[in-house]
């Protein structure tokens, strides 16, 4: 039986204390330890993007990830972006211009699209293509991904983050 290493997981703001191998990944440490099961794996060899979250405000794919690597960082997943009832932009977006079909994709383009606007929120169309084109959907055709993010982004420029979000 393998080693398991006492670790405490900061995952949207909340303490997790739970022991894993040292190969355990991000995702499933999140998933089956933590039980925020938001976070979809897929591949599981980073291609796809279903898995990512946010450590220290950066999009990482959490299947890549060890979970020991993410003690003293703060994680942020698909849960953690609603307010209580409150919808965050991006999510209120996906909602309105039908970004989304099955869901599966979702929370990594959700994960991935709130790390770049909250780094930088006056990105282009163009660079916000690209930036997505880094996660994989099988159903929508990305138009309305795109849409929903733009939609966002012109929302969070007129109304900037709180400093608790």
């Amino acid at each position: 039986m393998a080693e398991k290493h006492a670790i405490t997981l900061n995952a949207n703001g909340k303490d997790y204390r739970i022991s894993v191998e040292a190969r355990r990944t991000l995702a499933d440490a999140l998933r089956d330890d933590c039980g925020l099961t938001g976070t979809h794996l897929g591949c599981e060899h980073g291609v796809c993007g279903a898995c990512t979250v946010l450590v220290d405000g950066k999009p990482v794919r959490s299947c890549l990830m060890f979970a020991v690597q993410a003690e003293g960082q703060a994680v942020r997943t698909v849960e953690g972006l609603a307010k209580g009832e409150v919808l965050h932009p991006l999510q209120k977006a996906f909602w309105e211009n039908h970004g989304l079909q099955c869901g599966f994709c979702t929370p990594g383009f959700l994960m991935l699209a709130t790390g770049a606007l909250e780094a930088e929120p006056d990105l282009s169309e163009a660079e916000l293509r690209d930036i997505l084109s880094s996660n994989l959907c099988r159903c929508t055709g990305y138009q309305n991904i795109i849409k929903s993010v733009c939609a966002a982004a012109s929302e969070m420029r007129a109304c900037p983050p709180s400093a608790d979000r």
